[in-house]
């Protein structure tokens, strides 16, 4: 954390910083409750929403990206292909290789939990905020969005 600074600019940017971290925070973990759909791992998490970007990877390619040992995203793997989450299949370039991807069963309890986490927000914001703050709200997101941009 930067040293305290005399600059009244510097030190609101700080706090917003700070509140803005521990918000995302809380709301990630809110979310996450609303999805009991699905009792992932957050690495199970992550290697399934890899895929679903990917289409199709090996264990290799997954830790490489994940910056994991292949050891521990075999692991993850296979666990999420005894769920019925992942399948592989031969590579048709190199039949040595297995790519690995998305089941039906992955993706339909994907959408399902989007769609509990969406469902969660939309209620949540419709029964807390005035449509005068829900369009204040709406600004507030544009603006948000700056900060990945």
């Amino acid at each position: 954390m930067p040293a305290p600074s005399a600059d009244p600019a510097t030190e609101a940017a700080h706090a917003l910083a700070v509140d803005l971290r521990m918000l995302a925070s809380q709301l990630r973990r809110r979310l996450r409750q609303e999805a009991s759909v699905a009792d992932w791992t957050e690495s199970q998490r992550s290697t399934l929403l890899r895929l679903e970007r990917q289409e199709a990877a090996t264990v290799t390619e997954l830790a490489t990206a994940e910056g994991v040992r292949s050891q521990s995203m075999g692991a993850t793997v296979a666990s999420l292909i005894e769920a019925g989450y992942v399948k592989g299949a031969p590579d048709p370039a190199d039949g040595r290789r297995t790519l690995l991807s998305l089941t039906p069963q992955a993706r339909k309890t994907i959408r399902q939990v989007r769609a509990a986490r969406e469902d969660w927000l939309q209620r949540t914001i419709s029964a807390r905020y005035s449509p005068t703050e829900q369009k204040q709200l709406t600004s507030a997101v544009r603006l948000l969005q700056r900060l990945l941009d």
